[in-house]
């Protein structure tokens, strides 16, 4: 029975880090489908490099920092409890790579390939495992010390915070210090459009990301004596929440329709082991709403150029998912109990601050050693034919 449940514990996790590795095709289909045509080979290519990068930086580097588990062993070692601990570490990869995914989102069409790969070996390696530790590991005792003041320590089942909330306000400071796309802000005032330049496949990034949620979230539980369908449908209600309330305030725009559900699905990571379904459909709706109206700020009256709107996707709607689970994991409002706002608040607040200040040195560092932003000549021309030297749908056959 023990060589039964470790089996099915390791296919458990395997099956979950397949479908959040799916998920990375959805970053790349989402970033494809907003960006302009000349533009749309970068994306596909950052996402699967940058996973890359996120490997090997997560496999020798951040993920000793963060559990402390080193896999220099032999593979006698490592194939222990059916390769247990290396599967987790595959699950637990997955996450740490949407860090970047997230990021680029934000980024994309004027940042140079080479300094971002960088930076994501940095925030893989050290920035993402540090906070990472702290929240899942008991690391430098910050659990143990909301416990004592708050009852409660900070809660986050799957990562609104952990991941999603630091990759918004990482992605932040990367956006702030590469400025906006050439000619998006004009001097008199005036703003270039850019719409998404391909609605399906921006859909199908969408779709590919929702569907691979179910494992992000559900597969959070890491054992299968640990499954619960709560987390499964809290987390559909949330992405419908999110949908339905971003149709609405969107008028129907296909960018904020798609954006919606995933806006939804952050939110309601953190507390999704805990809510009730009918509090969960709230925090999908309300995430929805800031997923709307502070794009449209940031874009419009900010001025800030964030492509794909990934602070106010993940870095807001993150930030509000960890605080939405000290408020609806309270059994007043129908959840589990065992949360404390005050923990959640000021928790998530932590991650935030930790999120900005790294970011801003990060790319900070990276701007002013070797540069982080494509030429003006390269950005007019594209990211697709300045890097990678061809374009998504070459319009005729090159002779060599």
């Amino acid at each position: 029975m023990e060589t039964l449940k470790q089996s099915s514990d390791a296919l458990f996790i395997l099956l979950g880090a397949i479908m959040v590795l799916a998920m990375h095709a959805g970053f790349a289909f989402l970033e494809l489908g907003t960006v302009r045509k000349k533009n749309q080979v970068n994306a596909l290519v950052k996402i699967l490099v940058d996973f890359s990068v996120s490997t090997v930086a997560y496999f020798f580097v951040g993920y000793v920092v963060a559990y402390g588990v080193s896999f220099m062993t032999g593979a006698e070692t490592l194939a222990a409890k059916n390769g247990y601990e290396l599967v987790k570490f595959f699950f637990l990869l997955t996450f740490a790579a949407a860090i970047p995914a997230i990021i680029s989102g934000g980024i994309a069409e004027r940042a140079r390939f080479g300094p971002q790969l960088l930076a994501t070996a940095v925030i893989v390696g050290f920035i993402y495992p540090l906070s990472e530790g702290a929240a899942w590991n008991q690391a430098f005792g910050i659990q143990a010390w909301l416990k004592s003041n708050f009852g409660e320590e900070f809660h986050d089942f799957a990562g609104s915070v952990v991941v999603h909330a630091l990759g918004g306000w990482i992605g932040l400071a990367a956006v702030l210090l590469l400025g906006a796309r050439s000619n998006r802000y004009r001097k008199d005032g005036a703003m270039s459009a850019h719409p998404p330049s391909n609605i399906p496949f921006l859909a199908l990034g969408a779709w590919i990301l929702a569907v691979g949620w179910f494992g992000f979230n559900v597969m959070s539980a890491q054992t299968i004596d640990k499954i619960s369908g709560l987390v499964a449908v809290n987390s559909l209600m949330a992405m419908v929440g999110g949908t339905l309330v971003a149709v609405l305030m969107g008028k129907n725009d296909p960018g904020f329709v798609y954006n919606g559900p995933l806006a939804g699905l952050v939110a309601v990571c953190a507390g999704s082991d805990l809510m009730h379904p009918a509090g969960a459909l709230v925090v999908g709706g309300v995430a929805g709403a800031i997923f709307v109206s502070l794009f449209t700020l940031t874009q419009n009256r900010w001025k800030i150029d964030d492509v794909l709107g990934v602070w106010p996707l993940h870095g807001l709607c993150g930030t509000w998912g960890g605080i939405a689970a000290g408020l609806f994991g309270q059994k007043a409002l129908g959840g589990l109990g065992g949360v404390s706002l005050g923990a959640q608040t000021l928790g998530t607040l932590m991650i935030v601050a930790w999120a900005l200040a790294s970011g801003f040195l990060v790319y900070g560092l990276i701007k002013a050693l070797i540069g982080l932003r494509l030429s003006q000549e390269e950005e007019y021309e594209g990211a697709d034919l300045s890097i990678h030297k061809i374009g998504a749908t070459p319009d005729r056959e090159v002779s060599w």
